[in-house]
């Protein structure tokens, strides 16, 4: 990174900056024990020169901080999955509910944004479609250390139960929408597409993108016929950008999709129907008539639906991942 021509390849400069932050994130918290771990070694050294009531109160909130640190050395021991490193395609698809689905599409939407932020993780919106209330469809890349083992633990059908702001007569209604998450492993992939079987169609670009987007058939649709898997991209101006993006979204698509078969919980994500509806959720959130999100998997909730529906997600992917590496 110090040499004169890092910067001449952008792309290239880009992706040696997200190796280095993934290795300090591994690194600096072994170190900041590290370093407690010697301060409560040099305090039990004064205690014994100076006696302990000098040093017991210094040497307690050097002992809970140490044990707070290695607490969270633990769990990141459990992202050391094959791919866990890896930054994510994190997409989000309308399911049963019709404008009520759409509406907590944009919920979610908004709350992974939140939580991104919170992480300081990167983002690049690859695709979005909106419905007549809310969303449809969204896909967006994600990039930080870890991104992909945290965000896998969302991966699932999510149930809202509210009372519906599209219903007059202010019942109560249940609406759906499903989480999927993929690795995105660059120019590693573990799998090579037969682009034979892949059928490629371009279009024009929707929403929001300036006039370059929206007045050229920028857009790339792929559709893998053996499995019908269907991938799009539309962030980028440029066709080329876009088809080589949605390449790498086809690949970790297929690479999921043969994973499941040994993954008990990817495989039962849409329940035996392959439905975005009842019997399949991971979690729900109750607005009405209480109070409530609660993770189906670990049985982890909380009374504060708006602190979670704001981006505050790190206890539920704690306890799944744990419950994940306790079995």
């Amino acid at each position: 990174m110090a040499g004169a021509n890092f910067w001449d390849h952008q792309e290239a400069a880009q992706e040696t900056i997200g190796k280095m932050k993934l290795s300090k994130s591994v690194t600096e918290p072994i170190d900041l024990a590290l370093g407690v771990y010697e301060e409560i070694l040099t305090l039990v050294e004064l205690g014994e020169e100076m006696g302990p009531e000098e040093i017991e109160q210094d040497l307690v909130d050097s002992v809970n901080r140490f044990a707070a640190m290695v607490d969270k050395l633990e769990f990141q021991v459990m992202l050391g999955g094959e791919n866990d490193h890896c930054d994510a395609y994190l997409t989000i698809q309308s399911g049963a509910g019709g404008n009520d689905a759409a509406d907590f599409t944009e919920m979610l939407r908004r709350m992974y944004l939140r939580w991104i932020e919170k992480r300081n993780f990167g983002v690049e919106e690859i695709e979005i479609t909106s419905g007549e209330e809310g969303l449809r469809h969204a896909t967006y890349l994600v990039k930080g250390p870890h991104a992909y083992g945290w965000l896998k633990a969302e991966r699932g059908v999510h149930r809202l139960v509210r009372i519906s702001p599209y219903d007059s007569q202010n019942r109560r209604h249940t609406s759906f929408a499903a989480v999927e998450v993929q690795p995105d492993f660059g120019a590693d992939a573990p799998i090579e597409v037969d682009m034979n079987e892949v059928r490629v169609d371009t279009y024009r670009a929707g929403g929001a993108g300036g006039q370059h987007v929206n007045k050229t058939d920028s857009a790339v649709r792929m559709t893998h016929d053996p499995s019908g898997i269907v991938v799009q991209c539309q962030n980028e101006r440029s066709q080329h950008k876009n088809r080589a993006q949605a390449i790498r979204m086809l690949t970790a698509r297929l690479y999921e999709m043969r994973e499941r078969e040994r993954d008990a919980d990817t495989k039962a994500m849409y329940g035996s129907k392959g439905e975005i509806a009842w019997g399949s959720q991971i979690r729900s959130y109750v607005l009405h008539p209480y109070q409530m999100v609660k993770d189906h998997r670990t049985t982890h909730e909380t009374g504060n639906t708006q602190a979670v529906l704001d981006g505050d997600l790190d206890a539920f992917v704690e306890e799944y991942l744990r419950s994940k590496a306790s079995r």
